[in-house]
């Protein structure tokens, strides 16, 4: 019997689509499925589960470049027991690394996810998109956090850097679909003296000892300075020039309403409390959704005990 390759989510059927956002082992590979089933940008990405051959990985890997038209992979982890050393996924390798480098997450459990490649240090804008209520048929709010040009997703999900601009909605109703008036929007600024800098340098420190440092840029005892030359040795000036973070939010804060509207109502969990997901504008430009975090289900179930949840279902 022939067996299944995975293949670029971009490829998937409507069928093949709703089954993996029904899938809840990956939590991030399924909303990826949901993101993309609605018609909201994604990356092209392929998911290898625990268990793959290592041929499989190879092949989806391959399979993936040809359809990007690239030499390079994003890596992600999916799913599994999480640790304490958790892997920071989104930087991106060549070809010929993604198996030693992807390997020990199957072997722990996880889930892999390969995504056509991004450039961290480019980006224009970068938005956390959170929606809140207190419970089904009451109304919520709407809060966006973003940074801008030379930031990136995980600054502020996981890097403690606080946003430029902070955008609060209240009142929403989020069962019945009301276009909000531009004075219900509360826009606030970060105030807080020597913010900018100190949050580049926050960035800077990150990016040293983690992204630079995975990628084998640096070695993992340089600073910030060494970050900060290495970028710009490399012409990526984004992070130290203007930071028209407050126009470009205003700009897309409407649209971003309607896309996160449309996801709370297309989402799995009709009682959820807390939904959250981040957008980002590259410099192409082009703007993508990563993946949809329910704030109840943060923490999927093992692989192992999602499969025989299923072999008991069967």
């Amino acid at each position: 019997m022939a067996i299944s390759l995975p293949r670029p989510i971009h490829t998937l059927t409507d069928t093949e689509l709703e089954a993996a956002a029904k899938d809840r082992r990956w939590p991030k590979w399924q909303t990826m499925a949901l993101l993309h089933s609605l018609k909201l940008p994604v990356l092209n990405a392929c998911l290898i589960q625990p268990g793959d051959s290592a041929a499989t990985l190879r092949t989806a890997a391959h399979v993936l470049a040809a359809a990007t038209g690239t030499e390079t992979l994003m890596i992600r982890s999916d799913g599994g027991v999480e640790k304490k050393q958790y892997y920071r996924g989104g930087n991106t390798f060549p070809i010929q690394e993604i198996e030693p480098r992807a390997t020990g997450l199957l072997t722990d459990g996880r889930a892999v996810i390969l995504a056509e490649p991004t450039n961290r240090f480019t980006n224009r804008l970068t938005v956390l998109v959170r929606m809140d209520r207190p419970g089904p048929g009451r109304p919520g709010s709407l809060t966006l956090e973003a940074l801008g040009p030379g930031y990136d997703v995980a600054d502020l999900t996981r890097g403690q850097i606080p946003p430029q601009v902070t955008v609060h909605l209240d009142d929403i109703d989020f069962a019945h679909y009301q276009p909000p008036r531009w004075h219900e929007w509360k826009i606030t600024g970060d105030q807080c003296p020597g913010g900018e800098d100190a949050r580049r340098t926050r960035r800077l420190e990150r990016l040293a000892s983690q992204t630079l440092t995975d990628g084998g840029h640096l070695d993992g005892e340089a600073g910030a300075e060494h970050a900060e030359t290495w970028l710009r040795q490399r012409g990526y000036l984004h992070l130290f020039g203007p930071q028209p973070t407050r126009e470009a939010l205003a700009k897309r804060a409407r649209r971003l309403f309607e896309d996160t509207f449309f996801l709370a109502r297309s989402q799995p969990n009709r009682n959820w409390h807390c939904l959250a997901t981040a957008f980002s504008v590259f410099e192409e430009p082009r703007a993508i959704y990563w993946d949809l975090v329910d704030g109840e289900r943060k923490y999927a179930a093992t692989a192992q005990n999602a499969a025989l949840h299923e072999e008991r279902a069967a």
